[in-house]
């Protein structure tokens, strides 16, 4: 959708799909990734709450962008477990919340919507920026999206912003301590690892990024 300026109910499934796809792709690398400073099962359950997810898709009333993110949400609070469940629960939930009842979307209602997302995660969790955690990635993402929107950018360019400063923000997280969640108990041994979490927020806006400007691609990060 390369110079459009609105984002339709089907580049939102497309969106989901290939989120569901990337993860199914790259299950290994975020196990392997986890299996350094958490419980090694990151890619194995994020991959099991996404094809639940999107099984449910086709049978969700057409047109309504917030009720495709809402099923989401709700599929992957019920078929995820550990953290991620709730926390990319959450975001999709959000998600939906600020796009209710729409057929379309813009830059915009992206913004409302990441800013909505990434406060419920923020209340969830506790984390903040420099935590070893996924808001790594969706806080500077975030940032480069508005100021990108601010500029006059076109949503292409504004959702590529997006993504590179969401892959900066978790290449970033390889020399930190973590925090916040499973990974810090281990303290100061934490630190040399890049963060499943901030990986798949990564993946997960690279995916938007990509295919709402036609060119998906499931390579690893990082």
């Amino acid at each position: 959708m390369s110079g459009a300026t609105s984002i339709s109910y089907d580049d939102v499934v497309a969106w989901i799909n290939t989120f569901a796809a990337t993860i199914r792709a790259q299950k290994d690398y975020l196990t392997a990734l986890d299996s350094a400073i958490g419980d090694a099962d990151h890619g194995i359950n994020m991959d099991r709450g996404m094809q639940a997810a999107i099984a449910k898709l086709p049978g969700l009333p057409a047109r309504d962008v917030g009720a495709a993110f809402k099923s989401v949400g709700m599929t992957l609070v019920s078929t995820v477990g550990g953290a991620s469940g709730p926390l990319y629960g959450t975001f999709f939930l959000q998600f939906g919340t600020a796009t209710a009842g729409r057929e379309s979307i813009g830059v915009d209602d992206v913004n409302r919507a990441l800013d909505a997302a990434i406060a419920g995660i923020q209340r969830l969790g506790k984390a903040e920026a420099g935590d070893k955690t996924m808001l790594d990635a969706l806080l500077p993402a975030r940032d480069a999206l508005h100021a990108a929107a601010e500029s006059g950018a076109s949503l292409e360019e504004a959702l590529a912003r997006m993504a590179e400063a969401a892959e900066q923000g978790m290449l970033a997280t390889t020399p930190l301590v973590a925090r916040k969640g499973r990974a810090s108990y281990l303290g100061e041994r934490s630190a040399g690892h890049q963060d499943p979490g901030a990986t798949s927020s990564y993946l997960l806006l690279k995916a938007a990024a990509d295919t709402w400007s036609g060119s998906a691609s499931g390579e690893a990060p990082g």
